[in-house]
């Protein structure tokens, strides 16, 4: 394949379809999105993982995702054997898509044996999404940011749920 050094997206050809596709499907080993989160925690029979925020406890009390384990980074080495079981998938999440702090802790879980995913968009993406949220003071809701996912009726679509709970597949924007 020739490349093109005058177009900036093309300076450096395309990788090989197979090349590609191992890419990707390596990419999707480590990373959940926010979508996929949801709809596996809604999903009955539960998610099959165990969701940790690592945030501090003052982000924390900002601010969580419901059913998640607090389980800050720093702690990890001291309190995940305590807390965490090595044979249920694990997925941390942070801040946003401007934080490391899930990449810290996914490293720090996987070196200490555990099978673990980062939560692409972290927090904020949870919540421009328009998914329910626990505070310090209760649960809150904002409502979905179109320009993050897919909105209908002012609700986010999970069009990613499982069988039979999932409506006739659409083209759900992601």
């Amino acid at each position: 394949m020739t490349t093109d050094t005058a177009n900036p997206v093309l300076r450096v050809a395309p990788a090989a379809p197979a090349q590609a596709a191992a890419y990707f499907r390596a990419s999707l080993a480590f990373h959940a999105d926010v979508s996929d989160v949801a709809a596996a925690l809604a999903a009955d029979g539960g998610p099959g993982f165990v969701l940790v925020d690592s945030r501090s406890t003052e982000s924390w009390a900002q601010g969580h995702i419901p059913g998640a384990l607090h389980l800050p980074t720093a702690l990890i080495p001291e309190r995940a054997e305590l807390l965490l079981d090595r044979s249920v998938p694990v997925v941390a999440y942070c801040w946003g898509p401007g934080c490391n702090g899930a990449t810290r802790a996914a490293l720090a879980l996987a070196e200490l044996g555990y099978q673990v995913k980062e939560m692409l968009g972290g927090f904020e993406y949870w919540a421009r999404e328009g998914f329910a949220y626990e505070t310090g003071g209760g649960g809150e809701r904002r409502a979905a940011d179109p320009l993050t996912a897919p909105v209908r009726g002012g609700e986010p679509v999970l069009c990613h749920m499982p069988r039979p709970a999932a409506p006739t597949p659409t083209d759900c924007g992601c």
